[in-house]
């Protein structure tokens, strides 16, 4: 069965300062998911962390938006949910649990790189030099935010936080090359994968963790936290970045996690910030406004349409596309 068409994206243009500065907000509020972790979360309980933030707000977003995939819909918005929501939240939390909240993002932090590998490869946007740069300058300005004499390292959250941003730049990827089906709110194709993610995630967390004993009122309230404002309002902000703006732009935008990991050990745990991490964030910033510049494609559509010209057969004629 053919799948709905794609809903039409907006006309070409200078990018807008108010879908960056949006766009922002989600890895902004992901910054925080270290210290929710660590201090209101159940201890060695990632599985459990990952599928209460994702179903709840998929289940509500879904009773609110009351509409389901269709057609190839129905396998795309699981995929997506496993890569966007599932795989990388149970990954996140892994290498949360294991690394020091910085050394966590640091090493998510090579997310950009790898979107801009499979955006080369599945959306054939060429890799530009600034783009590059772009990519060694925030990874650079990450590791002088994480990278302090306190930092450890453990080679289980080292391969979880790779994984995580395999697992989240593919959904980047392939949220950008299928677009969203037309007709479909933000709010409900965001419903869609958070649902998908979060049923993937449900029985294996019953098999493997099991239901906490006693769940405290801190615990509850930092479920609700990353349930509400870490996935279902950062998520929404999120797929509408990536429906606006080029991949690499809206990826290079989730640097901002770490930063404002760093500034909330800062304001909340005390730690403190040396002239190195301060040049840190400053090559962050440096970094996403350089990404923010980079052109688009030269095509005559705009960067971020991944569907075909109007009229046009709506199957993908490059050779081994799906």
């Amino acid at each position: 069965m053919p799948s709905a068409p794609r809903a039409p994206l907006p006309a070409p243009g200078p990018t807008r300062p108010f879908d960056i500065a949006l766009t922002t907000l989600a890895p902004a509020v992901w910054g925080s998911t270290y210290l929710v972790t660590t201090e209101l979360l159940p201890p060695g309980r990632p599985l459990l962390a990952s599928t209460v933030r994702a179903l709840p707000a998929g289940l509500v977003l879904l009773a609110v938006a009351r509409g389901l995939p269709r057609g190839a819909w129905w396998w795309r918005a699981a995929v997506l949910g496993a890569l966007n929501i599932g795989v990388f939240f149970y990954l996140l939390f892994v290498a949360a649990y294991h690394l020091p909240g910085g050394v966590a993002a640091l090493v998510v932090a090579v997310q950009p790189a790898i979107v801009l590998l499979l955006g080369a490869v599945l959306l054939k946007e060429p890799i530009r030099p600034a783009q590059v740069a772009a990519c060694l300058l925030g990874v650079a300005g990450v590791a002088l935010l994480a990278l302090t004499p306190r930092a450890g390292l453990d080679l289980a959250g080292l391969a979880a936080g790779v994984a995580a941003a395999v697992s989240m730049a593919a959904g980047v990827v392939l949220t950008k090359r299928w677009g969203r089906p037309e007709g479909v709110s933000l709010l409900t194709f965001t419903g869609w994968q958070l649902t998908a993610g979060g049923l993937l995630l449900a029985p294996v967390t019953l098999a493997a963790e099991g239901l906490p004993a006693r769940v405290t009122a801190a615990n509850l309230s930092g479920f609700a936290y990353l349930s509400l404002i870490g996935a279902l309002l950062a998520y929404a902000v999120w797929f509408r970045g990536i429906g606006r703006l080029p991949a690499l732009a809206v990826s290079v935008l989730g640097f901002a996690s770490p930063l404002a990991a760093t500034v909330l050990g800062y304001l909340v745990l005390d730690q403190g910030l040396t002239a190195l991490q301060l040049v840190g964030a400053a090559a962050v910033v440096a970094a996403t406004a350089l990404a923010q510049t980079s052109p688009g494609p030269r095509t005559g559509r705009p960067s971020d349409d991944p569907s075909p010209a109007p009229g046009r057969n709506t199957v993908p004629a490059v050779k081994g596309k799906p």
